[in-house]
């Protein structure tokens, strides 16, 4: 089990008090968990990053509104959910002009975007990188209650006390639906390519998704 994540709170009191520096820090420190959150329930056809920017001027226009500071995390991701799901709403009154796959949530997934923002150390071939791209694809297609702390595991690297902080819920049920996260992603691939599992170490036991995003 992990430790529980600190909470910045002087930081959080002072950008909740309005303070533009510490709201500006706070933002960045979380911001990329964020975008995980978005990936995960955005519809696909808005861009993360544009979705980024909505939550980023709700952040700062609610945050007064922020009662329990330990609570921060779920408020952050209550917002971003709320931009979400107005976003689903408004791409649905939207004239498309092609027909789109959608997954079990009525989302489109017929395009797969990746966060912006996005720095990473690792340095992939072009076999891993396409490995990456099938394995996040796959992921996206999970239903979203195992999409959502798969993508906050693979993409942030993120405990599962963590998560369940972000989410709000046990440790031992995030551990339940990573597992089943994990059985679901390596039943799809193996349908895909009985070899795969084999020219890849990116899934199995604890490990994790690979990501190209940072």
């Amino acid at each position: 089990m992990g430790q529980r994540h600190s909470v910045d709170e002087p930081l959080i009191e002072r950008a909740r008090d309005g303070h533009r520096v510490a709201q500006q820090e706070l933002w960045r420190v979380h911001r990329r968990w964020v975008a995980a959150i978005i990936l995960a329930h955005r519809p696909r056809s808005v861009e993360v990053e544009d979705l980024l920017q909505d939550v980023a001027v709700k952040f700062i226009d609610k945050l007064h509104t922020l009662r329990e500071i330990q609570a921060f995390r779920p408020w952050l991701r209550q917002i971003t959910l709320n931009v979400c799901r107005g976003a689903a709403r408004s791409s649905r009154t939207t004239l498309r002009l092609g027909p789109s796959r959608q997954d079990g949530d009525g989302r489109d997934v017929g395009t797969v975007a990746e966060p912006a923002s996005a720095d990473t150390d690792v340095q992939l071939s072009a076999e891993q990188r396409d490995a990456a791209g099938l394995l996040m694809q796959q992921a996206l297609g999970l239903p979203v209650a195992y999409r959502e702390p798969l993508l906050l595991r693979c993409l942030r690297s993120m405990s599962y006390q963590q998560i369940g902080d972000v989410m709000g819920l046990p440790v031992t049920t995030i551990e339940t639906r990573l597992a089943r996260a994990r059985r679901m992603l390596r039943e799809e691939l193996r349908q895909l390519d009985d070899s795969f599992e084999d020219r890849t170490d990116f899934i199995g036991g604890r490990t994790d998704v690979p990501s190209t995003t940072g």
